[in-house]
């Protein structure tokens, strides 16, 4: 008995001293919060309002609730619109948008050309499931809590991706029709693909780990992840379907009418004619960063879609440098992959505005940070890549607003485009690539210096879905 009380003490006393531990909610603290709650009747109508129904109707700004204006000064010539489904491939779909753009201009828009998403998906997910594995081969010396090894396993593999992986992908295995290997059900909902395939990279790595603690050689290593790679091979095929070699296939025009002979192609013999030389060199990628000084070029650790590919490597510039890069390739009549964070965006209009949503004064609180604050607590990042088409400029010549064709279908917001505010523009833009012709000449010799390398846990930087 008398141990029992003295256990039940101790337990009391643990109790008390948890209830009072420094940083902790003490009663005391809890009564001055509940003594801080407004309990008028306003705000008690508010309260209920908000409990049952959609925040956003509620926080609604009737005015911007109005007809959008889709009238443009410099606009690119259209072109039809996909749908990414339910996957992350929004960089893949912007990216091929800006090539079958290009290839458009190139014809005078005589002719027209769809890629296969699924295709080059298909080697996209071979790549970042080699670049797991060789990541994990060459991190084996190090502590599976290591936060380097940490970021392998934490995401074998994603969908997720950015213009890097287009130029990359597409030089090393060209680029096919949509009509010769169409989407599958799996592309347009890789959610469950991606659990199943990572599920068994993750098994792999844990193998190869032991492999390289046994000290078995580097040929029997290579060997055993060639084969690791055989079997990630079968389950692409049966989910994506086989890569395609060689088809004919005849070019169309923006109608649908055969305007050409009939030819046979491989992917890069198809590539070649499409798109010509690779785009290594052609491009460069620009960056809004307010965190870090401009005028300097920077990299992303692993932010790349094949192990013997490229980080993506940008210029970081104050957001008017980009707007002006921005307007003179729209001008010229050629579309860039521009890629954003999505708040205050009306999906259903497919409208963006720094003031459609009022949560401020719903709560009656305010949201103060600014792009860097926003960027550094996680609050926003590089999300979403769209093409970016069009601007309204001003009698100064200043942009009003813009124009992305996005990768959602052509029903969705103002048939399948989506308009921004300048202010918003400003405010949620992060990356865009541009053909290198269009920026000033001390701006490329950035590009030339030594590049700042910038973590691959950094908050901006993840792949665009």
């Amino acid at each position: 008995m008398r141990n029992l009380f003295f256990f039940s003490f101790a337990l009391l006393a643990l109790s008390v001293n948890a209830q009072t531990k420094a940083g902790g909610i003490t009663p005391e603290m809890l009564s001055k919060i509940e003594k801080a709650q407004q309990k008028s009747g306003a705000e008690r109508a508010i309260s209920n309002a908000i409990a049952t129904n959609n925040i956003n109707d509620l926080a609604k700004n009737p005015k911007k609730q109005g007809a959008v204006d889709n009238n443009f000064s410099i606009e690119t010539t259209s072109q039809s619109i996909h749908n990414q489904k339910s996957s992350g491939r929004c960089w893949m779909f912007t990216g091929m948008n800006v090539l079958r753009s290009r290839f458009a201009k190139l014809h005078d828009d005589s002719l027209a050309v769809e890629f296969s998403h699924d295709y080059t998906f298909f080697y996209d997910q071979l790549e970042k499931s080699n670049l797991f594995l060789q990541g994990i081969i060459n991190t084996a010396s190090k502590s599976i809590d290591d936060p380097e090894v940490k970021f392998f396993f934490k995401a074998p593999l994603n969908d997720g991706g950015t213009f890097c992986g287009i130029i990359d992908l597409t030089a090393k295995y060209g680029l096919v029709p949509k009509s010769v290997m169409p989407e599958t059900y799996q592309a347009e909902n890789t959610r469950l693909m991606s659990k199943i395939i990572s599920a068994k990279l993750r098994e792999y790595g844990l193998e190869l780990r032991k492999m390289v603690a046994e000290k078995k050689k580097t040929n029997a290593i290579e060997t055993r992840k060639t084969a690791m790679l055989s079997d990630i091979y079968r389950l692409l095929c049966m989910t994506l379907g086989e890569p395609v070699k060689q088809f004919t296939y005849a070019h169309r025009d923006r109608y649908g009418r055969v305007t050409g002979e009939v030819k046979t192609y491989t992917p890069q013999s198809f590539y070649q004619e499409v798109v010509g030389a690779p785009m290594e060199g052609n491009y460069v990628m620009l960056m809004n960063d307010p965190r870090h000084p401009y005028y300097k070029v920077y990299e992303v650790e692993y932010d790349r879609h094949t192990y013997d590919g490229h980080n993506w490597r940008y210029i970081n510039l104050p957001i008017e440098d980009i707007e002006s890069i921005a307007i003179a390739s729209l001008k010229d009549n050629n579309k860039m992959y521009s890629s954003y964070d999505l708040p205050q965006m009306d999906r259903e209009r497919g409208y963006m505005d720094v003031n459609l949503y009022d949560y401020a004064t719903l709560f009656s609180t305010t949201f103060p940070m600014n792009k860097a604050e926003r960027i550094s607590t996680f609050e926003s990042m590089s999300a979403h890549a769209m093409t970016l088409t069009a601007v309204d400029l001003d009698k100064a010549g200043k942009p009003l607003k813009w124009k992305v064709e996005n990768s959602w279908g052509s029903t969705n917001g103002q048939n399948g485009c989506a308009i921004m505010t300048d202010e918003w523009f400003r405010e949620y833009m992060f990356r865009l690539v541009v053909e290198k012709k269009y920026v000033p000449e001390n701006i490329l010799k950035i590009e030339k210096e030594k590049s700042v390398m910038i973590s691959y846990d950094d908050p901006l930087f993840g792949y665009e879905e």
